[in-house]
């Protein structure tokens, strides 16, 4: 009887650890991640030179936070799909593709006032 219970004690914890160690693997996207980074460092960089008025940078930022839910949605089962992957590649393709335009036309920031 004391092997019996000895067994069941040690089936629970053994589960009780997978279960724990399930949950804090959580779905890396190293790529993507880097790109984030990658792409508010560009906003950033078009704000400082003036490139990106404040309209602008606010759709960019907005953009920014919907790449990061998106993100998010992936990773919220524990494991990114290829198509997960995809979508989130097409939506940061998206914003990359509006950084670029937005820090290239005709509209800049207001000059800062000299005193």
């Amino acid at each position: 009887m004391s092997n019996l219970k000895t067994l069941v004690v040690g089936a629970s914890l053994t589960l009780a650890a997978l279960g724990a160690f399930a949950q804090a693997a959580t779905a890396a996207t190293p790529k993507a991640d880097a790109r984030e980074v990658k792409q508010q460092a560009r906003i950033d960089a078009g704000v400082a030179s003036g490139q990106l008025n404040a309209k602008e940078t606010n759709r960019l930022e907005k953009q920014q936070g919907h790449v990061a839910a998106v993100e998010a949605k992936a990773k919220a089962d524990g494991t990114v799909t290829k198509a997960e992957r995809h979508h989130l590649n097409k939506v940061q393709n998206r914003t990359s593709e509006n950084i670029k335009q937005q820090k290239h036309d005709a509209q800049t920031a207001p000059a800062a006032a000299k005193p």
